[in-house]
């Protein structure tokens, strides 16, 4: 299958092509040509595993599937630490389930896509030395780092806003171990992070340096279709799952509930339901910086405000690249698609016409606060005896909202992207626990009052010595990567 670019001047043959390119050479991102559809009646009974060799196979489809089979297994059955991957907490009286994809290596949704991506670069790779580079909100850094760590062949630097993280995230990184990893803290936010991971790619000078040593740069952000891919397997696979446990039948149509950042995730929802899976909306769950939501509701892009730094720090991003694919997807046209990209960079805001808005018309979207989080923590757990993190209430109260505004019941998958361990000190002030307590402590008490066990990769991490401590300005992203050699 042909990978072309959102903006209409490159294109890639292959998907092993379009994955080790990461960035389309037009600034641009890659998408299928055609998105193939899936048979439900294929996937009955299958393992994690065997489902995502099968649908990723499909889009993927340069990959050998026995290839692929045996990278999913290494992926999901091997460094994940619950069966199959993921689990699923149904709540029948609320019509809603959530989808734990917190259980691997890295305690984030991050890991189902970052576990099998070295894979595809190993594959793809033909001898060539791959740099990596990937800004981070804070769980894809880790989930990078931990992905490609000592992977013959490839160096990874992470580029995060030194004060836009959760100390969790912070300290995850800075305990990175690896010889080829670089994690690398930024005088900025976000986007500016991610703002300047592009600019590199569009950088001759660094194009023309990295070819002078016979390497490519290439991208662990889902910015690079093989982030993107794998995340299309777990709306798939929890579909079957509430089909085996009799939740719904095959056919019925469900929702999904995504706490949303750089669009990614959801993204990996709006692909699956194109193959085939019977999703009726899919609600788009922002915090504060709502950028998303207000596009949703009024066709209007507008990133010109301040970035709020909030309890739900993943969320913590003005400009999502993921949208641009979307934008492709539903018009066809990459002219147009390249012009909004340029007005968006040139001024900050774009704007689609109402035949553009009703295309995304399967896309709902909502917002909360940091205190309507915290009230959704310690309601969710008094009453269920769950515990969310501070992004998953978001998606929980994005759905509540949903229904109160459509009174649609149908059944929700409330996706969890990140353990509530990962932003203790959030979770603990929602409960009114800890107050005093910070590290190890913190997430023993943490522990013990909910009666919620720590997740295996964040046991520890405290008693880690740190490995990676710089801290540079946003001007110096390039030269950092060049002295590191």
């Amino acid at each position: 299958m042909k990978f072309i670019s959102t903006r209409g001047k490159d294109f890639a043959n292959s998907s092993q092509e379009a994955v080790l390119r990461g960035l389309a050479r037009d600034g641009g991102l890659y998408v299928p040509q055609d998105l193939p559809k899936f048979e439900m009646g294929k996937l009955a009974g299958k393992s994690y595993a065997e489902m995502a060799a099968y649908i990723i196979g499909l889009i993927l489809d340069d990959f050998e599937g026995e290839d692929l089979l045996e990278m999913a297994r290494a992926a999901y059955d091997d460094r994940f630490y619950v069966k199959d991957a993921l689990r699923l907490i149904n709540f029948e009286d609320k019509k809603k389930t959530v989808v734990e994809l917190f259980h691997g290596p890295t305690a984030a949704f991050k890991d189902f896509a970052l576990t099998m991506l070295p894979r595809f670069m190993a594959g793809s790779m033909r001898g060539q030395e791959v740099i990596i580079l990937t800004a981070t909100s804070g769980d894809t850094g880790k989930a990078a780092l931990e992905g490609f760590k000592d992977v013959e062949g490839t160096s990874v630097f992470v580029y995060y806003p030194t004060d836009g993280v959760s100390p969790m995230q912070k300290r995850q990184m800075m305990t990175q171990e690896g010889k080829n990893t670089h994690a690398i803290a930024i005088e900025g936010n976000f986007d500016h992070a991610q703002r300047g991971v592009k600019e590199i790619f569009s950088d001759e000078e660094m194009a023309h340096w990295a070819q002078d040593r016979g390497a490519v740069l290439s991208s662990a952000n889902s910015i690079n279709i093989g982030r993107l891919v794998p995340q299309v397997v777990y709306y798939i696979y929890s579909y079957e799952k509430l089909v085996e446990e009799g939740i719904i039948k095959r056919g019925d149509q469900i929702n999904v509930s995504v706490p949303t950042g750089n669009f990614g995730d959801i993204l990996g929802a709006y692909y699956a339901k194109t193959m085939g899976l019977p999703i009726h909306h899919l609600i788009c769950a922002s915090n504060e910086n709502k950028v998303l939501t207000d596009f949703f509701r009024t066709g209007v892009y507008d990133a010109n405000r301040d970035l709020k730094l909030t309890q739900s720090p993943s969320m913590d991003i003005l400009v999502s690249s993921n949208l641009e694919r979307l934008l492709y997807h539903v018009t066809g046209e990459a002219d147009q698609v390249a012009a909004w990209m340029a007005d968006l960079k040139e001024g900050g805001r774009f704007e689609v016409g109402q035949d553009v808005l009703s295309a995304l018309g399967s896309i709902k979207a909502y917002h909360g606060d940091d205190e309507s989080g915290r009230d959704l923590i310690r309601s969710v757990f008094e009453e269920e005896a769950y515990l969310l993190d501070t992004h998953t209430a978001m998606a929980w109260k994005a759905h509540e909202d949903y229904l109160e505004e459509t009174g649609k019941g149908y059944h929700t998958l409330v996706m969890a992207t990140a353990s509530p361990f990962k932003f203790p000190g959030a979770v603990a002030q929602a409960l009114g626990l800890g107050e005093d307590l910070e590290g190890e402590a913190l997430l023993e008490s943490l522990s013990q009052a909910t009666k919620t066990p720590i997740p295996d990769p964040l046991r520890g991490l405290w008693q880690r010595p740190l490995t990676q401590d710089r801290l540079i300005s946003i001007e110096d992203m390039a030269k950092a990567i060049k002295e590191s050699f």
